[in-house]
């Protein structure tokens, strides 16, 4: 087996270096691909060429599906403990490397390496969570509308899913998807991205350490257009489930109708957060950071637009802007609390947001540009007074820049806050329980996190609605999302 590699893998600091993989992995085995070929991956931090990996073909795309189609009725056959059992100890081996993992994820990806851990440990929550659902889904027996008949309802595996995974979380969008789908009976199809590859390969590692069959977890890299077009052309790829911007999401929804394929998208955000006069400032001013400055702002759950009663305005975006001012900028494996933007179109975007911004009326208190450790590193930046028509007020930044706006009234502000096609999550502060009913009922989210900014984890369905996505990840949904539900009217004839 050979590679095209130009670069030696870096001298990583990992207790393991087995985990830093350059070879693809389908049916239980690490391969270059039909023509050897491969694609450079960078630290964002500082621009250097971390290794190679390999770019895999159409033609190796679909023998990843032969491998899976061939593996799936053995490991939807296998006794749901069984299943649990492998999938408990790929749960204890990612816990045993988390470090070495962190460190990878920070080396490619470039997040802080205290958020690198926590999403270890985030993304390890859901294979611990799937191994107990793994012997859950039961038959339903139902009271049978017919005389003499016997009605059930059976949860069945769909079949070979496709997982289609994003740089900004390399690791739990992954363990998500996956858990959910092998918990099923799905053998998976992992597609990640070529930013951030390593990630992936290093669970494949950990897979094939925990005893997967062959052909069960499959890790294809390459160029989107090649790997995943082939998938959407197939009739055995049953399940896709995507998570990236709606713009891909919808290309894939259209190239899905033509083999009626299950899909499970989770989409752009574009979150509103919204302050009453009412609320414990100091508390919001806290979670405010939290919610727009976590993965460095390149989160779909990040706060985009911050909508503040006029009566505390002032106080918020000082308050805020004094926050921001103290957040550190550097090399995520320095820890710093804002680390480098994924590539240079995350940086022009955060540029063109701001001039837009300006142009239309809107004021810098403080950042506003790039930083000097590096090339992709952006400064936190706050903005006062944006108006509605700014695009940083309709589109996801998804970058470290805060677009603050005053209101004056309960109606205007939820009309406001509902005035965009997303409808991924929603941030309120308020002290008033009436309100918080209100708000709830009327944000058109699929989740609506009231006085706090972390609400996600494994035992819950996590989606949007609108065109932030289509069905749920997470809890026993996100199971279901990955199987068909077979009726059965039986008579004892």
């Amino acid at each position: 087996m050979t590679l095209a590699l130009q670069h030696e893998p870096v001298s990583a600091n990992l207790a393991d270096m087995r985990l830093l993989r350059s070879f693809a992995y389908v049916d239980g085995h690490w391969v270059a691909g039909a023509d050897n070929a491969a694609f450079e991956v960078s630290d964002p931090a500082t621009g250097a060429v971390i290794g190679d990996v390999a770019r895999l073909t159409a033609g190796d795309s679909a023998a990843a599906v032969d491998a899976a189609t061939r593996a799936f009725p053995g490991w939807a056959a296998l006794l749901p403990q069984d299943r649990a059992r492998i999938l408990r100890r790929w749960f204890e081996l990612i816990i045993e490397n988390k470090e070495d993992l962190a460190q990878l994820m920070t080396l490619e990806q470039g997040k802080p390496l205290s958020e690198a851990r926590g999403e270890i440990d985030y993304g390890a929550s859901f294979v611990e969570f799937y191994a107990e659902e793994a012997k859950r889904p039961n038959i339903e027996g139902i009271t049978s509308h017919l005389p003499d008949a016997e009605v059930e309802l059976w949860m069945e595996p769909a079949g070979v899913a496709a997982l289609i995974t994003p740089w900004n979380f390399p690791h739990a969008m992954i363990t998500r998807k996956a858990a959910a789908a092998l918990a099923a009976g799905c053998p998976v199809l992992v597609h990640p991205s070529c930013e951030t590859p390593y990630s992936a390969l290093a669970l494949a590692e950990l897979a094939e350490r925990a005893g997967f069959p062959a052909g069960v977890f499959n890790v294809i890299t390459g160029k989107p257009e090649t790997i995943v077009s082939a998938w959407m052309d197939d009739t055995r790829v049953r399940v896709v489930s995507f998570t990236g911007s709606t713009e891909i999401g919808r290309l894939l929804y259209r190239q899905s109708a033509d083999t009626v394929k299950k899909l499970v998208l989770e989409l752009g955000g574009h979150a509103p957060f919204l302050v009453f006069a009412d609320c414990d400032l100091e508390r919001a001013i806290d979670e405010a950071i939290k919610a727009k400055f976590a993965t460095s702002g390149q989160d779909c759950l990040g706060a985009n637009r911050f909508f503040v009663e006029r009566t505390i305005y002032d106080a918020f975006c000082q308050g805020f802007t004094e926050r921001t001012e103290q957040l550190s900028v550097g090399p995520g494996i320095k820890d710093p609390d804002i680390g480098p933007l994924m590539n240079l179109g995350a940086v022009n975007k955060q540029e063109a947001h701001i001039a837009d911004a300006l142009n239309n009326g809107a004021e810098v208190l403080c950042g506003g540009g790039r930083h000097p450790a590096g090339d992709l590193f952006f400064q936190p930046t706050v903005l006062k007074d944006v108006p509605a028509n700014a695009l940083i007020m309709r589109e996801e930044t998804f970058g470290p820049v805060a677009a603050i706006s005053p209101f004056d009234d309960e109606d205007d502000v939820i009309a406001r806050a509902n005035a965009t096609d997303y409808g991924l999550i929603a941030y309120v502060h308020t002290s008033d329980p009436r309100r918080i009913y209100r708000a709830s009922r009327q944000l058109q989210f699929g989740m609506v996190a009231i006085n706090r900014t972390k609400v996600t984890g494994a035992p819950i369905p996590f989606g949007g609605m609108k065109q932030s996505g289509l069905g749920r990840e997470g809890a026993r949904m996100g199971m279901a999302e990955f199987m068909d539900i077979k009726y059965v009217c039986r008579d004892w004839a």
